[in-house]
């Protein structure tokens, strides 16, 4: 087949781009990895930050529902770039799943560790050392192993929308921010009293690194990223093997 041709046929299955694989393009998508994860730290531990500043006027509600909804943007306006996974587990999953190339993955976590601690540091700067930075700890008598079996299930629940929403045989398009959304939301209402509702290893690094306070980042570090894999087996279950163009597509980006 001719490129004309072969960009025709291109062009009728999708959005045709020839730099989508070109490795001097990533690194676009790496910011785009740090930008969004700074953006969800900065609300996700902003929320704590601004709650101990101004005497508990933001309340445990907005909370939880900000990162939700700062997600949801942040899928919506850059998602195409390079998938905005914010989330190492998220990363880990879209890996094993076939659908995004292991050789990416140690940028994409650095990328995501640093927006983290630069969010960290920015609430630092601006407002001073207070509300713990935000930091993820388990609920008062909560024990370490109940928070991280916590924050397993709900990684499960979370990298199962995620993967499910970007398969080719849902095809709910910008759907899935939505979806997304209302997961992290949901997950926090329930259970942020037991564990924070992280489900985010870098969420949980950026104010366990600044504030020098790792006591408890096994609990963030182990549930979530068990919960990925626990997810990825069930998708297989129900999906088959990953892949397809259309979680390809969520986890690389198309532009």
């Amino acid at each position: 087949m001719t490129s004309s041709g072969m960009r025709g046929l291109l062009e009728l299955e999708g959005p045709w781009n020839p730099s989508f694989d070109d490795p001097r393009h990533e690194w676009r998508r790496l910011f785009s990895e740090l930008f969004g994860t700074f953006l969800l730290v900065l609300v996700g531990a902003g929320g704590a930050v601004v709650d101990a500043l101004s005497g508990g006027q933001i309340g445990r509600a907005a909370a939880v529902t900000a990162p939700g909804l700062m997600v949801l943007g942040i899928i919506l306006f850059m998602g195409g770039i390079g998938g905005a996974h914010l989330n190492p587990a998220v990363t880990l999953a879209f890996s094993v799943r076939g659908d995004f190339p292991w050789r990416r993955v140690p940028g994409y976590l650095v990328a995501q560790l640093v927006g983290a601690v630069v969010a960290c540091l920015v609430l630092w700067a601006v407002f001073g050392r207070i509300g713990m930075l935000g930091a993820t700890l388990p609920g008062a008598g909560i024990t370490d192993l109940q928070a991280m079996v916590t924050e397993l299930l709900l990684t499960v629940g979370l990298v199962s929308v995620i993967l499910g929403t970007a398969s080719s045989a849902q095809n709910v398009g910008p759907l899935s921010a939505i979806a997304v959304a209302g997961y992290i939301v949901l997950a926090g209402l329930w259970s942020s009293p037991v564990s924070g509702a992280s489900m985010n290893p870098a969420r949980s690094f950026g104010p366990a690194l600044v504030t020098g306070d790792f006591s408890g980042y096994w609990i963030y570090l182990a549930g979530p990223l068990g919960g990925a894999l626990l997810a990825v087996g069930i998708a297989y279950v129900l999906r088959g093997s990953g892949g397809d163009k259309g979680g390809t597509t969520a986890a690389q980006g198309d532009l």
